[in-house]
């Protein structure tokens, strides 16, 4: 019995977090993969899938790869990042982008969230950048570490952009290559631009949750034709002939398959309809989280338009946590932010500059169940569930009466 169908003691199905929605042409693309025998790294649905998201994003080159973290890793190392370098990176995200830095031989340096919207805080990077970080012989170097800083990577968590411009303002004047970690924001939008397309590359995920899936895969984008051409050439296993197995670089089997790449196709025809449905969910959820008190519901800024992608409210800390379990007992799985990075066991020794958001936001934040295919029973179930709990957790009549 899968997870969909089971039932508590009161008979509630299970509610997922966010799972996938296949309900366009996916059988029929993967099909053809069977019925022509094309299903390796090779095929006609990887190049679609590359052409049709560059269109969609507003980019001029896609490179498929395995997944979201190995297009992190082949960005920073087509943008140049090499060991002993430093880039700031958001300390409140799933590790992936952290990870990846490490691949490199490079090291993290943590910034902090912005209160309004949860992204990396501009303000912060600017007074990072400027105050503590000098030029020497031409290139930027943090006066602390003695380390050259080579770039910023933002991540745009839970569907909603950061504010790019002030971002790669600041990244243009200290000559820092800018890598979007779109992962969660695909379709989401930032002053009338697509995600995606406001940095020196972007990554995109296709894991099993996000808003398009391919059951994995990732992305990498640019505008860039020699880092396009170097992130296809190392993602191949850096192979340097077509016919002899000659390899003059260190190369990485990232290659994504045809038959990921076809769900991927078919799912990204779909995605007008996930938003929408996202973002209804998201108004209805708002809509009642707003009366309880001590709730923050996630804002929208007004330069900015989210797929909702994974619907995250902030409850009082003193009751994130039992919340938590209490919709663990009705079967409605809901899920705390990411640790932020800053926190992990491989993590907590790098450099972390004035962090004081992302704790707070971690004690605080629960994600709610938020699938596109999510019937309004469940949602309704939920809410209730919210409710009751409150109610249980709210002050008795007698606590009133003193």
């Amino acid at each position: 019995m899968s997870d969909a169908h089971q039932t508590d003691e009161a008979g509630g199905a299970f509610i997922p977090l966010s799972e996938p929605c296949l309900r366009g042409n996916e059988w029929a693309y993967v099909k053809e993969c069977l019925d022509t025998g094309w299903v390796s790294s090779v095929g006609s649905f990887v190049t679609r899938f590359e052409d049709e998201l560059a269109a969609r994003v507003g980019t001029r080159y896609a490179v498929a790869t395995v997944n979201g973290t190995a297009a992190l890793h082949i960005a920073l190392l087509i943008a140049g990042v090499e060991p002993e370098d430093e880039v700031l990176v958001s300390t409140l995200t799933f590790v992936a982008p952290t990870n990846a830095i490490r691949y490199v031989g490079a090291w993290p340096v943590f910034m902090d969230a912005e209160p309004e919207y949860w992204q990396m805080d501009p303000q912060k990077v600017h007074d990072f950048l400027s105050q503590e970080c000098a030029w020497k012989n031409g290139a930027l170097y943090n006066k602390g570490s003695g380390r050259r800083v080579r770039a910023i990577v933002p991540v745009h968590i839970l569907g909603h952009p950061c504010d790019m411009d002030p971002l790669v303002e600041v990244a243009r004047r200290f000559e820092l290559s800018v890598i979007e970690d779109a992962s969660e924001a695909l379709g989401s939008t930032y002053r009338g631009r697509a995600v995606g397309s406001l940095g020196d590359a972007a990554c995109f995920s296709f894991n099993g949750n996000k808003i398009v899936t391919a059951g994995g895969g990732g992305m990498l984008l640019t505008d860039n034709p020699a880092w396009a051409a170097k992130a296809k050439y190392l993602t191949t296993q850096a192979k340097d002939d077509p016919i002899e197995f000659v390899h003059n670089e260190i190369g990485y089997n990232y290659r994504q398959t045809n038959v990921l790449a076809a769900l991927g196709t078919a799912q990204l025809e779909l995605l007008d309809g996930f938003i929408a449905a996202k973002r209804q969910l998201a108004a209805r959820y708002d809509q009642v989280l707003a009366q309880l008190p001590g709730c923050e519901i996630p804002r929208e800024a007004a330069w900015a338009s989210s797929n909702c992608w994974l619907y995250t409210a902030a409850f009082p800390s003193e009751l994130s946590r039992p919340l938590q379990r209490f919709f663990a007992a009705r079967q409605i799985q809901v899920r705390p932010l990411w640790r932020p990075n800053h926190r992990l066991p491989p993590h907590r020794d790098h450099q972390a500059y004035r962090l004081e958001v992302a704790d707070q936001l971690h004690a605080r934040c629960l994600s709610l169940p938020c699938s596109v295919s999510l019937t309004e029973a469940s949602q309704a179930r939920v809410l209730r569930a919210i409710g009751d709990f409150m109610d249980q957790s709210g002050p008795k009549e007698s606590d009133r009466a003193c």
